[in-house]
């Protein structure tokens, strides 16, 4: 008799089957794309507004787009000469340790593409979450296309957060094959870093005018120094009688094949109080230089490495050209040229966009910060020493108009030591809105950015700009003014209607500082002379820097009174009394962003994605 029990059967069920076909076929498709894309061309460089050069040579050239909808960056990286594969990746201030990093390596026969991180010591590791997402690869004659993505936030610890300001960029070159990610050591791979804004805002184009002309500020054939930096400074005229125009927009003019030693560049007008500005074309640092041509420090224009267009409100322009205007415009460009290239010749500069019929307002620039001197002061050793600078309501109250202003664009600045910037408005005691923020500043990447929306400000609003230096490497004290190896706190803030208020700042009072040096002087061994003679330098460069003088130095920054210059473009005060002034009172702090995780798309192995480049160069 048949047993009528089901017997077990050691074969999947027929559903069990599909689902398994399914699954390999889906596998087995997605790797015929990626074999297939290696044939294809490269994407329409339509889809890729913002590029830039990573390597001095330009072997490896970077494009990408923002999708603010996704929170996510769209990644285009061209390799022009494909050796074992490479890394790319973000870190806090470009170094290979503890950075988040997207790698394609080779084994010598079989390519892969994943997701990593490294440690202190530089070392990879495959990162259990992987959240630089390859959407393909592609041949085409002068490379091969890298296509990947990345999320702003993706709440892995191990991941860079891609925020607005600075971002450093990190590449390393794989020369010979490797067996697995994990053995790969970052530090001692052949590579470099380039700074970018990768979150560009998005702004539309205003439209030009039909009678917009073009005026090009361009060095005149130089032979780029065989040196890693130079800053070259060269002089240019406007025609005689030269009447009142707008800029409206600019855009950098880069020689052919020098776009990887052009770092940055400034179009500067000079003062109008000198009739005539002696000729010049050289280094900006030489004997040579005319003293003259340090009176040439308007910012007409700014532009660095993997900028655009910039692009002036419809409503506004810059004016330049007519009555109280210098016809002199100084040019400086910084070449970085860490291969000491010899006999490179070059004619880059910026191309202005300048129209006859004025717009409703002229455009203004605004000093927001501290005052170039010696009274704010960083001691040695400090790893995230904070100063700050305040445009005061009083300020604002007598110089703005009653319609307030409009703040569109910023740049910030400190000199070496400066590593965030941020510009906070305030008004009635609260902090409303962030002006412009850059938590990963360097002094060696500076340009005008636009903002992401217009900022109003209205009399008696407070613009507070807060700067962080770290000076471990420093062994006396850093103190403010015009040198490089001095410091500065500014926001340069792009604005419109213009008025007359040029510069709103402030400096600790002189006599606070005086009782500090008073104070350091009791409870101290050495004595610091405070004789007359001795400068406020030399007073802070003889404190011993214990942990005592330190803090009350951060306190009477914090506490003491300020010195406030709400000044004219003359450089003269508004009327009133500006000494003494009380530190604006903050009764509520705008809340620190919350990063926006993106929805977890469940378990993903941590394991990399297998390429078919065919036998990579050995």
């Amino acid at each position: 008799m048949q047993d009528s029990r089901s017997k077990p059967c050691s074969c999947p069920s027929l559903k069990l089957r599909e689902v398994a076909s399914m699954y390999f076929t889906m596998v087995a498709a997605f790797l015929v794309i990626l074999v297939v894309a290696l044939q294809g061309s490269a994407p329409r460089e339509s889809h890729f507004p913002y590029k830039v050069p990573l390597d001095p040579q330009g072997l490896l050239e970077l494009a990408w787009n923002v999708s603010y909808p996704e929170q996510a960056v769209h990644f285009q990286l061209l390799i022009r000469e494909l050796q074992f594969g490479l890394l790319f990746g973000m870190s806090d201030r470009g170094e290979f340790e503890n950075a988040d990093l997207a790698v394609l390596w080779s084994d010598g026969h079989n390519s892969y593409f994943g997701d990593a991180w490294s440690d202190a010591e530089g070392q990879l590791h495959m990162d259990s979450q992987q959240d630089y997402q390859l959407l393909g690869a592609r041949r085409a004659p002068e490379g091969l296309y890298l296509l990947f993505r990345r999320a702003f936030s993706t709440c892995d610890p191990k991941d860079y957060l891609i925020e607005d300001g600075t971002v450093h960029l990190i590449y390393g070159i794989l020369e010979k094959p490797v067996h697995s990610l994990q053995a790969i050591n970052a530090s001692a791979l052949r590579g470099g870093l380039q700074r970018v804004q990768l979150l560009k805002p998005n702004i539309s184009t205003p439209e030009l005018p039909s009678d917009m002309k073009t005026m090009e500020i361009t060095a005149p054939n130089v032979v780029i120094p065989s040196q890693e930096t130079t800053y070259w400074c060269y002089m240019a005229e406007l025609p005689a009688g030269f009447p009142k125009h707008h800029i409206i927009m600019y855009e950098p003019v880069v020689t052919a094949g020098n776009e990887a030693l052009v770092h940055h560049m400034e179009v500067f007008q000079c003062a109008a109080e000198f009739d005539s500005f002696p000729h010049y074309s050289g280094p900006c640092d030489s004997k040579m230089k005319p003293e003259r041509l340090n009176y040439c420090r308007h910012v007409l224009a700014a532009w660095a490495m993997g900028a655009q267009a910039f692009y002036y409100p419809e409503e506004a322009g810059l004016a330049f050209g007519g009555p109280g205007s210098s016809r002199y415009l100084r040019l400086e460009i910084h070449y970085h040229n860490p291969l000491v290239f010899r006999g490179r010749r070059d004619s880059s500069g910026i191309r202005l966009y300048y129209t006859a019929t004025l717009r409703p307002y002229d455009a203004g620039i605004m000093e927001l910060g501290l005052v170039y001197t010696p009274v704010m002061a960083i001691p040695p050793g400090e790893d995230n020493f904070t100063l700050t600078g305040y445009c005061t309501d009083k300020c604002t109250q007598l110089a703005l108009p009653a319609a307030g202003i409009r703040i569109f664009a910023s740049q910030l600045h400190t000199h070496l030591a400066g590593r965030k910037v941020v510009t906070v408005l305030s008004r009635d005691g609260r902090e409303r809105q962030v002006v412009n923020a850059d938590g990963h500043y360097s002094p060696h990447f500076q340009e005008i950015r636009m903002l992401k929306e217009v900022v109003a400000v209205f009399p008696g609003d407070e613009l507070i700009t807060t700067c962080t230096y770290n000076t471990e490497d420093r062994s006396r004290a850093t103190v403010g003014g015009f040198g490089i190896l001095e410091e500065m706190c500014v926001n340069y803030v792009h604005y419109y209607p213009q008025t007359q208020l040029e510069l709103c700042k402030s400096a600790v009072d002189p006599g606070y500082l005086h009782r500090y040096f008073n104070l350091v002087n009791r409870f101290n061994d050495e004595e610091i002379c405070m004789c007359p003679q001795v400068s406020v330098p030399q007073q802070f460069y003889s404190i011993p820097w214990n942990t005592f003088n330190r803090d009350v130095l951060k306190s009477l920054y914090g506490f003491a009174p300020i010195s406030v210059h709400c000044n004219k473009s003359s450089a003269v005060r508004f009327p009133g009394e500006w000494e003494k002034q009380p530190l604006p009172s903050i009764t509520e702090r705008l809340p620190e962003p919350v990063p926006r995780c993106p929805p977890a798309p469940g378990p993903q192995p941590a394991a990399p994605v297998p390429l078919n480049l065919g036998q990579l160069r050995r």
